[in-house]
């Protein structure tokens, strides 16, 4: 693989306040955004601040210009409890592929002016798309946000869940929260309507997250801690019986998301539906995937395949074998193959949680017996001295390798392989983009008869920790350097910076650049694109490979 020192580096220094909160006094407290574009409409959003009244009028204007002299369209809608004062307009009628500009005037005060845009039909040179996941408030600053605003040619971001946290404000990832100023609001964990407004209502009060959504229009999916850990269809690993009903829970957390984000609901009267399209021309389709909640089975857990012998491996692949297991449901299974096959672009793109790369990494690892330093000086040493292994290093090299993490698609083997056979069936160039981990990977997809079907581009979490944290008495580049040796598809992992992930198509590659910043715990920082992967079109071509 490719060693590139930092000093080798493109970087680009940034210094921001470190305030998070809006003026109190400010109509528009929580900044504009804009998403779910199509050919001719664009969803734009503000919210109102209650102060204003119990229904306030809310002018719209959407222009070519910044100095709204070319008006395209402009309307009155109205802000009040119902929906958390927040404003959404579905904006019809506009010319396909136009870059346009929007703001709202409320109580005589005029918001943010936000950049949005069409979408193209017809023939299409390039698409370049920021992607990003896992963008935790107390873990630090959101200078992955910051940084990707900057980046004047970004068509579209793609956020790809895990947008807010649901934790107490003593939880998960908390540790510096009060000294950075960034102490989680409500101060419990999320459970009802109220609380997941609040907590909303936070998040969009920092300023980073602001200019990310005002410099592009945004297309979203939720992932799990928009609801609470772990979520599948029926409950999930952070709900507690005694925390109310879940099915409560999760409806009131979708409101909430519905609320808050710039996303046009695909059936009014069932928002769990959230799985959907959008066609950059001939160039690109963006399916976007619920792997959440319409469709998952529970996860399994290795704990339940340790009995008095220990580890039951046949009965843990029998359960990973198993074709009843969901992880899409049947209903978008269904959608999505209909939508692979009605679309011709030269790149499908999946827009959906998490990996779909097989992490298969020895039992040991996985089991918690090892340490990555101790196993990798194993391998060393079965390859230059084999003779000197001991009986304990033989036994722990003979043992199979197993997913790492079974809440990804390595716990859902038929569903996967489902979706790449399909993908393969249609000879789609097939792009799959993922979050939920915090680390950064890039791996070669293939089906389980070693078809090459694709690549899967994942990005790392805008705050939240990674593998540094998960294992904080290993060198975070030993980590990312077994992995990829002992992970045949994989090709690439950087487990111990936070950043984002930019995403260029076009009619000859699919390009990802993984940017990091060199800090979340600062608002000075330093930002640098640490790999550029591509991947060619054709039959013959689906893999990674070098720029």
């Amino acid at each position: 693989m490719r060693d590139v020192g930092i000093g080798a580096l493109a970087t680009t220094a940034l210094v921001r306040s470190a305030s998070a909160f809006a003026d109190p006094t400010a109509a528009f407290q929580h900044g504009v955004a804009s998403g779910d574009p199509l050919a001719d409409r664009v969803i734009i959003w503000t919210r109102v601040n209650p102060a204003l009244g119990a229904s306030v009028p809310v002018f719209w204007d959407v222009a070519f210009d910044a100095g709204f002299t070319r008006m395209v369209r402009r309307g009155r809608a109205l802000a009040n409890a119902t929906a958390d004062f927040t404003v959404k307009v579905d904006v019809l009628g506009l010319p396909v592929n136009a870059r346009l500009f929007y703001r709202f005037t409320a109580g005589g005060q005029v918001s943010p002016t936000g950049r949005t845009r069409t979408l193209p039909i017809g023939s299409v040179a390039s698409v370049k798309l920021a992607v990003f996941s896992c963008s935790n408030y107390p873990a630090g600053y959101f200078n992955a946000y910051a940084d990707a605003a900057t980046q004047g040619d970004v068509d579209v971001a793609v956020h790809l869940g895990d947008y807010i946290y649901e934790y107490a404000a003593t939880g998960y990832a908390s540790e510096d929260a009060a000294a950075l100023g960034r102490v989680s609001q409500p101060a419990t964990e999320l459970l009802a309507l109220t609380d997941y407004r609040t907590r909303y209502a936070q998040y969009r009060s920092d300023p980073d997250l602001q200019a990310a959504h005002a410099a592009f229009p945004w297309v979203c999916v939720w992932d799990d801690h928009e609801i609470t850990n772990d979520t599948w269809k029926n409950g999930a690993q952070n709900h507690q019986p005694d925390e109310g009903d879940f099915f409560m829970r999760r409806d009131a957390a979708i409101r909430a998301y519905y609320e808050w984000m710039p996303i046009r609901p695909i059936e009014s009267t069932r928002l769990l539906r959230i799985f959907r399209s959008f066609s950059f021309g001939n160039l690109v389709d963006l399916h976007m995937l619920d792997t959440r909640l319409i469709g998952r089975d529970q996860q399994l857990a290795f704990a339940s395949f340790f009995g008095a012998t220990g580890f039951n491996g046949a009965a843990f692949g029998a359960a990973l074998a198993n074709p009843a297991r969901q992880l899409l449901g049947s209903e978008q299974a269904q959608w999505l193959s209909g939508r692979m096959a009605a679309t011709s672009a030269t790149w499908t793109v999946l827009g959906q949680q998490v990996l779909m790369g097989r992490m298969n990494i020895p039992a040991p690892l996985v089991l918690g017996q090892i340490s990555f330093t101790n196993y990798s000086a194993i391998l060393f040493k079965a390859a230059t001295a084999p003779a000197t292994l001991t009986l304990q290093e033989q036994a722990i090299l003979a043992q199979p390798a197993i997913p790492y993490n079974l809440d990804a698609w390595d716990g859902y083997a038929v569903a996967r392989e489902t979706v790449l056979g399909t993908a393969r069936a249609l000879n789609k160039n097939l792009v799959v983009l993922a979050g939920d981990t915090h680390n950064a990977w890039a791996s070669d997809l293939a089906d389980f008869g070693n078809n090459p079907v694709g690549v899967e581009f994942a990005t790392p979490g805008v705050s939240s920790p990674g593998f540094e944290a998960f294992f904080p008495t290993e060198n975070p580049l030993a980590v990312a350097a077994g992995l990829q040796q002992i992970i045949g598809p994989l090709v690439y992992a950087e487990t111990a910076n936070r950043g984002y992930l930019l995403v260029t198509a076009n009619a000859d590659e699919c390009r990802a650049d993984w940017r990091f910043v060199s800090t979340v715990k600062s608002t000075s920082y330093t930002a640098y694109t640490g790999r550029t992967l591509r991947t060619l079109p054709g039959a013959g071509n689906r893999k990674l490979i070098e720029v």
